[in-house]
């Protein structure tokens, strides 16, 4: 009994984010715990069955292209989502009401019934799709195998990368960043990559699906000016 008392007095110490591999959002860049980099490519979705056999197949050539050319390794992450649609669902409202024609305010009526019916009868779901481009300095052919094993054993580079140094991977990181863009934009695909406040955003969607529909973040600039 004694030392459940002591436990049930106790100070939770830990949060979350000991158990995440995630070290630092910086610069429109992920940090890893590990010393690696990533960044995120939003793409865009593109419908392959209604394009023409010729079209396939320029597709095709292009994604092999693609993927022949690859040099590292890439994450390709689907996240689906339930749409929410409630500000939609107002804009029709508002919109029925302020409908002079009555044929129209009655055709408006209709088409928010019928939205109404259809969302109560199933979930209407969103995809996005990502890309993750990564970085591993001890993967870096041009080092030599002394200087590559030696920052394994560097605890700051588990953590905390020196300015200069991570400027030096980031540059590599954009490189790889924007030779997949291009390897993508071939394909007829479109993407931008997140910045940072994007990636803050996306990471905190994905760990609290639940919380993030009616609990949005502060743009990151404003948290850095105050």
């Amino acid at each position: 009994m004694p030392t459940e008392n002591k436990l049930a007095k106790g100070k939770i110490k830990t949060t979350t984010q000991k158990y995440l591999d995630v070290s630092e959002i910086r610069d429109d860049i992920i940090l890893m715990k590990d010393g690696t980099l990533r960044s995120i490519i939003l793409v865009s979705s593109l419908n392959f069955a209604l394009k023409s056999e010729e079209e396939q197949n320029a597709i095709v050539a292009s994604y092999v292209s693609f993927l022949n050319n690859l040099e590292y390794p890439l994450q390709i992450v689907i996240q689906s989502r339930e749409l929410n649609i409630d500000e939609y669902l107002k804009m029709l409202e508002q919109k029925k009401k302020e409908q002079v024609n009555e044929l129209l305010r009655v055709q408006t009526a209709e088409y928010l019934s019928y939205i109404k019916e259809l969302i109560s009868l199933s979930k209407i779901m969103s995809k996005r799709f990502y890309v993750a481009v990564t970085y591993n300095p001890l993967s870096n052919k041009r080092k030599g195998f002394f200087s590559r094993l030696s920052e394994t054993f560097k605890p700051a580079t588990l953590i905390k990368l020196k300015e200069e140094r991570f400027l030096k991977r980031r540059k590599d990181l954009m490189a790889r960043t924007e030779k997949v863009i291009n390897g993508l934009q071939s394909m007829g695909l479109n993407t931008i990559m997140l910045d940072t406040q994007s990636i803050i955003e996306l990471l905190y969607d994905t760990y609290n699906p639940t919380t993030s529909i009616n609990q949005k973040l502060v743009d990151v600039q404003k948290l850095m000016g105050s």
